[in-house]
C-alpha cells in the first residue's frame, strides 16, 4: 500500500462528496467543454481542493496546473478524465499509480463505438480493477451534488447562477437530461440533492450508485432515468436496500426494450417484449414506474415518507368542476376508483351551505378558498380508512390568491395519508408554497394521475421462490434447439401441467384402428413454430379416411411452404373443448431475466397482446394476480352471466411453467403453451399445443 492510500475515503464519499478533485485534460479555453468543470466548481462554491491536470499549462484560471495526476503530490478522491479516447489507457494507469479512489470518464468512443472501442473499454476496466480504482462512465457528464456544492460536470445547466439543494437523488443513463431535470425542477420549486450521469456503466452501475444514495441522510427518494438494465443483480440488491431503509425508488424508462428478438418465432418472446419484462422487473423489485417525464420530478414529494397504500380508492376535492373532472377522468382511465363522499361528509358540508349532490367528486366551488371548509372536508377524508389518497384540485385562485387558495392545504402534509394537489393554472408561487410545505403539487392532470397511479401500485420487492424440479423435467431437456411438440408436452407434463394425450403417426404409416374420434391432427416438426400459418393443423377429423386425407394435405402443405423441413409425421390428439383459450409462457429476457406470462390465447394471441408478466418463478397468489389482470378473461370470470372458467387451475399452470427458472442443467430460453383450454370451474385446464426452446438453440425456426 502506498502512502497515498492512507486515509482513502469511502467510495460513496469519493464519488458523490469528494474532498478533492482532479480534472485531467483541463483547459483554459472557454470555448471547450474541458474548461467547464473547473469553472463550475468555483462558480457554485465547491470548498474542496481542485487540481487541473494538463502538461500544456502552468496554471488554469489562477490555479496551478500539473503535468500528470501523480505530480499533484497528494491523494485525490475523484478524477474527471477529459482526455482523448486514445490517451485514456495511460490516464487510467496514472490514476491507479496516484492512488485515486474513483474516476469519471467524460470521453466517448468506447463500447458504443464498435468492437475496437469495446475492447478498449474492457482494457481500462481491467487496469482499474487491478489497481483498486472505480470508474464512472465512459460518456459520463459527471456528478452534481448541490447539497455539498459539488459541480463536477460539463453539463451546461451549471452556467446558471445557483443550484437549488434538495432531498431528491437522481441516477441517469442520459447525461444531458440531468440539466433538463434541474431546470424543470427549479421551475416548480424542487431541488435535487445528488445527480449522477452513469454513461456506459463500464464499472459502477445504476444499482450500485443508487445504493450509495440510499445511505445518504440528506436524500429522501431516489429517481432513475433508465434506457436499459445493464446490471440486474445490482439493481435488485438496491431494491431490497430501499425497502430496508424505507426510501422509495422511482423510475422513468425511455422507450421500449428490445426483448426476445432472438426468439421472435415464439408467441411468448414477442409478447414479453415492448417493455413488459422491464415493467415486470421494476414492479417485482418494488421500484415505482412512472410513464411521464414530468412525473419523475413531481412524484417524489408524493411518495417520500409515505406508507404504501392498501387499496386504490382516491377522493377528489375541487374548487372547479372542470378541473376535478379532468383528474377523475384520468383516474377512471387507469382503473382507479374515485371514492364518493360519505354521508357524514355530505352532512358536514351542508352545514357550510354546500350541497355535493350525487357526484363522486366533492365540489367545494368558491367555498374551497375558506380554510374552515377545507379543514372540514380534508379532515373527514383523511380520517376515512376506506380512502387511500386525497387529491385537491384548485382553479384560478391558485394563481392570483395563493395564500388564500392553497395555504389551507399546507397543514395536511404530515397526516400519514398522502394529499396531492393539481393546480389548473400556471400558478408558480402556489406550486413553490406547496412544495415547501411537503404537499406534492402537479401542473397537469396527466402527471398528477400518473404519480397517483404509481403510488397506489407501489409495493415491497417480491422474493422469488426457489424449488427443485423433478428429474423428469431436466431429463426431458436434452438435445439442442427447439423441442418438438410431442417432447415439449412430455416436459410440461413432468412439470405438473395437464396435457392432452398425443400419438405420433409417421408419414406413410398405417392409421391405427384404436383411435377415438373426433380428433385433432398437427404437423410434428421442431422447425415449424406456427403450424396453422401453413395449413399444418386440422380439427374435428371424424374418421380413419378423413385422417388419412388430412395427413396427406398437411404433408403437402409443408412441402410447398417449407421445402427445407422433413416432418417426423403428424401428431394426433383427442378433440378437447373449453370455455376459453389462454397462452402460458416462459422467457429468459436478456435484460430482466426469467419471466413468465399468461394471457388471452389462440391464433390471435399476438394480435391482442393481452397478457400479464412477472419475474419467474411465481407463487400461486402471484399467478392468481396475473390471471386477474388479463382483460380478455372477463367472460371466464363470469361477466354478463357467462359460465365461470377454472381460472385457479390456469393460475396453477402458470406456477408450473415458471418453474423453468429453477432448472439445473440444460437452460430453457423460452417455452409456450398455446392454447391452454380452460374448462368450467372445478374441471381444470388442458394444454394442447406448445414448444420449448433450449438456450443453446442454433436451429432455424420459422
Amino acid at each position: 500500500m502506498s502512502a497515498l492510500d492512507l486515509g482513502r475515503p469511502d467510495l460513496a464519499d469519493a464519488l458523490l462528496r469528494p474532498r478533492s478533485v482532479a480534472i485531467v485534460g483541463a483547459s483554459a479555453n472557454l470555448s471547450k467543454n474541458n474548461s467547464r468543470p473547473q469553472r463550475f466548481l468555483r462558480k457554485h462554491g465547491y470548498e474542496g481542493a481542485v487540481y487541473p491536470v494538463n502538461p500544456g499549462y502552468d496554471e488554469i484560471f489562477d490555479v496551478a496546473c500539473h503535468p500528470t495526476i501523480s505530480d499533484v503530490g497528494t491523494a485525490v478522491d475523484h478524477a474527471y478524465l477529459m482526455v482523448p479516447t486514445s490517451a485514456m489507457e495511460a490516464s487510467v494507469h496514472d490514476c491507479v499509480a496516484a492512488g485515486v479512489s474513483c474516476a469519471s470518464i467524460f470521453s466517448g468512443g468506447f463500447a458504443e463505438a464498435g468492437p475496437d472501442g469495446e475492447a478498449l473499454q474492457r482494457r481500462i476496466v481491467d487496469i482499474a480493477r487491478e489497481g483498486g480504482l472505480r470508474l464512472l462512465g465512459p460518456n459520463s457528464l459527471g456528478v452534481i451534488n448541490p447539497n455539498e456544492k459539488v459541480a463536477l460536470s460539463a453539463n451546461a445547466v451549471l452556467e446558471r447562477d445557483d443550484l437549488a439543494p434538495g432531498r431528491l437523488g437522481l441516477v441517469s443513463q442520459s447525461g444531458s437530461l440531468i440539466g433538463a431535470l434541474i431546470s424543470r425542477g427549479r421551475a416548480r420549486g424542487i431541488g435535487f440533492g445528488t445527480l449522477v450521469s452513469v454513461g456506459n456503466e463500464c464499472d459502477l452501475s445504476v444499482g450500485e450508485i443508487a445504493t450509495m444514495m440510499l445511505g445518504d441522510p440528506q436524500l429522501d427518494t431516489i429517481s432513475l432515468f433508465l434506457e436499459t438494465l445493464r446490471d440486474r443483480d445490482a439493481l435488485e440488491e438496491m431494491a431490497w436496500k430501499a425497502k430496508e431503509v424505507g426510501k422509495p425508488v422511482i423510475a422513468y424508462v425511455l422507450g421500449k426494450s428490445d426483448l426476445g428478438r432472438s426468439l421472435a418465432q415464439s408467441h411468448t418472446g414477442a409478447l414479453a417484449g415492448d417493455g413488459m419484462a422491464m415493467d415486470s422487473f421494476l414492479s417485482d423489485m418494488g421500484i415505482v414506474r412512472v410513464n411521464l417525464f414530468e412525473t419523475l420530478i413531481e412524484a417524489p414529494a408524493l411518495l417520500a415518507g409515505t406508507p404504501k397504500a392498501r387499496g386504490r380508492r382516491v377522493a377528489v376535492v375541487t374548487t372547479t368542476g372542470g378541473g376535478g373532472a379532468l383528474v377523475a377522468d384520468n383516474l377512471g382511465a387507469r382503473g382507479i376508483e374515485v371514492a364518493p363522499p360519505s354521508d357524514g361528509l355530505r352532512a358536514a358540508l351542508s352545514g357550510y351551505g354546500l350541497e355535493t349532490g350525487d357526484s363522486p367528486i366533492v365540489d367545494l366551488t368558491m367555498g374551497g378558498t375558506r380554510e374552515e371548509v377545507v379543514d372540514a372536508c380534508l379532515g373527514a377524508l383523511v380520517a376515512d380508512e376506506a380512502i387511500d389518497l386525497v387529491v385537491m384540485v384548485v382553479g384560478s385562485s391558485s394563481e392570483f390568491y395563493p395564500h388564500l387558495a392553497v395555504k389551507p392545504l399546507a397543514k395536511w402534509a404530515d397526516t400519514g395519508k398522502p394529499v396531492a394537489a393539481f393546480l389548473c393554472p400556471n400558478a408558480v408561487e402556489s406550486l413553490e408554497l406547496l412544495q415547501k410545505a411537503g404537499i406534492a403539487a402537479f401542473r397537469t392532470p396527466e402527471s398528477c394521475v400518473d404519480a397517483i397511479d404509481a403510488y397506489l401500485s407501489w409495493r415491497d420487492p417480491r422474493a422469488l421462490p426457489r424449488e427443485t424440479l423433478p428429474p423428469a423435467v431436466t431429463d426431458g431437456l436434452s438435445g439442442r434447439g427447439t423441442l418438438d411438440e410431442r417432447r415439449s408436452l412430455e416436459v410440461f407434463r413432468a412439470l405438473g401441467i395437464v396435457t392432452a394425450d398425443s400419438r405420433v403417426l409417421p408419414a406413410g404409416a398405417p392409421i391405427p384402428d384404436d383411435l377415438s374420434y373426433p380428433i385433432v391432427a398437427k404437423i410434428l416438426s421442431d422447425k415449424i413454430a406456427h403450424k396453422s400459418d401453413i395449413g399444418g393443423v386440422e380439427v374435428g377429423i371424424a374418421g380413419r379416411d378423413e385422417l388419412s386425407a388430412a395427413r396427406e394435405r398437411m404433408l403437402s402443405a409443408v412441402a410447398a411452404h417449407r421445402p427445407d423441413v422433413t416432418p417426423e409425421g403428424i401428431l394426433v390428439q383427442s378433440l378437447h373443448q373449453g370455455l376459453g383459450e389462454a397462452i402460458v409462457g416462459f422467457h429468459v429476457d436478456p435484460i430482466a431475466g426469467p419471466v413468465v406470462l399468461v394471457g388471452l390465447g389462440g391464433v390471435l394471441a399476438e394480435t391482442y397482446r393481452d397478457v400479464a408478466v412477472r419475474l419467474a418463478p411465481v407463487t400461486l397468489d402471484t399467478a392468481r394476480e396475473m390471471v386477474a389482470e388479463v382483460r380478455g378473461f372477463a367472460l371466464l370470470r363470469g361477466a354478463r352471466g357467462a359460465p365461470k372458467g377454472d381460472l385457479d387451475a390456469l393460475a396453477q399452470t402458470v406456477v408450473c411453467m415458471s418453474g423453468f427458472a429453477t432448472v439445473d442443467g440444460p437452460a430453457v430460453a423460452g417455452a409456450e403453451i398455446n392454447p391452454v383450454l380452460v374448462g368450467p370451474e372445478g374441471q381444470g385446464v388442458v394444454a394442447v399445443d406448445g414448444l420449448i426452446h433450449l438456450l443453446e438453440a442454433d436451429a432455424d425456426h420459422a
